[in-house]
């Protein structure tokens, strides 16, 4: 049996490791080791609280307005003594954040395989998004096995010189939690919001917390959102607020206090899962939010100058549309008033994933350390075998 040692702490990263640790659980091949960072504290346990997932250890590395380099201090130095202490045959990181490369780099200075799960998205700018297009090629150079989401990323790996030996296409693991998701009931905790969804108006969800978005572009995003519900006050406009006092201060501030907006603490996955499901639009800037809303069928407009997730542009289900208050605005108004338009980005194709991307996670994992074989790589299929739902 391998050891092997998933490592994450953020809300997204749960969100995704979540289907890959139920997976290893369930496999005879693997024990897994769950080490948390911590950045996300309280959101963080919420996540694996829904998904079942115990943590055997937390490094708890969060500390006020931290600095990327505090992070990857923290990070490397509170994995030493479990790395020495349980020896995992791999370290398994999701995604770009800062521990996540701070992980992968303390494995491999213990010559312990990486695993990078959602490995190849590229932006082509290093500084946009920051510091995560730096900290994705930093993991894909050194993970001996890279799990690209989609082709697109295989390619993007292969042209930044990654063996294809070492890369399999496993769909993302995001899709598997939806589909993990949308079996459950959708239940509320914040009243307000289950009065708000017990009508028939039309639902725009807003999400934002990018650090390349913090300060002027968020207070943009902000007045865009205040512009909207002004012009469209039979729609009601739900902004589940990141903690981050660097969002809050300036995207609230220029909200105002329209009555069809709607701001709320961060809401439990499923519950974002099936705002998603229920939203007319999306705004966001939010690279998790772009991979799950086409899977239901909810057009994107990305609050972003670049994004690594081209797929979703190119199949028609997402727009960039940057953090300018004209151009949201615009976007946004035709997207609410079109149905054709709508339509077209409603109905189009997800290229992300199956469902089965665990499944193609842990059979690579095994070829990699001995036990199995890899699974045919995920190819995107149309959008009635993709979508899950409507």
């Amino acid at each position: 049996m391998h050891t092997v040692m998933p490592v994450y702490g953020t809300r997204p990263e749960a969100i995704k490791m979540a289907p890959v640790v139920r997976a290893l659980q369930q496999s005879p091949l693997f024990r897994p080791t769950v080490v948390l960072t911590g950045q996300h504290r309280d959101i963080l346990d919420q996540v694996n609280t829904t998904f079942g997932v115990s943590a055997d250890a937390d490094l708890g590395i969060m500390t006020p307005r931290q600095t990327l380099h505090d992070i990857t201090v923290r990070t490397m130095t509170g994995l030493q003594p479990l790395l020495d202490r349980h020896v995992p045959d791999a370290v398994l990181v999701q995604g770009d954040t800062t521990s996540a490369m701070a992980a992968a780099l303390a494995a491999f200075e213990r010559k312990i395989p990486v695993v990078h799960i959602e490995a190849g998205l590229r932006s082509g700018d290093l500084f946009d998004p920051f510091p995560e297009e730096a900290n994705r090629r930093i993991i894909g150079q050194i993970a001996s096995l890279n799990l690209a989401p989609t082709a697109h990323a295989k390619r993007n790996l292969l042209a930044s010189g990654v063996p294809e030996a070492r890369i399999a296409v496993t769909g993302n693991t995001v899709i598997d939690a939806l589909h993990l998701m949308l079996d459950r009931a959708p239940a509320f905790g914040d009243p307000a919001l289950t009065r708000a969804l017990a009508g028939d108006a039309p639902l725009v969800l807003v999400t934002a917390h990018r650090r390349e978005n913090h300060g002027e572009p968020m207070r943009r995003i902000g007045t865009a959102v205040r512009v909207l519900a002004a012009r469209f006050p039979d729609h009601v406009f739900v902004l589940p607020a990141h903690p981050n006092p660097a969002v809050r201060e300036h995207l609230l501030a220029a909200l105002g206090t329209a009555p069809n907006i709607l701001v709320t603490a961060p809401v439990a996955f499923p519950e974002m899962v099936h705002l998603m499901d229920r939203a007319t639009l999306i705004l966001t800037d939010s690279g998790g939010v772009q991979e799950e809303a086409p899977a239901l069928g909810s057009p994107v407009l990305v609050l972003r100058e670049t994004t690594e997730r081209p797929e979703a542009v190119l199949a028609g289900t997402s727009r960039l549309v940057g953090t300018h208050v004209e151009t949201i605005v615009d976007e946004a108004a035709v997207l609410l008033t079109d149905p054709v338009r709508h339509a077209a980005m409603a109905h189009a194709a997800s290229p992300f994933g199956d469902g089965h991307a665990a499944a193609r996670t842990v059979a690579a994992l095994g070829a990699l350390l001995g036990g199995a074989e890899r699974l045919p790589d995920f190819e995107a299929a149309d959008a009635d075998s993709l979508s899950v739902s409507r």
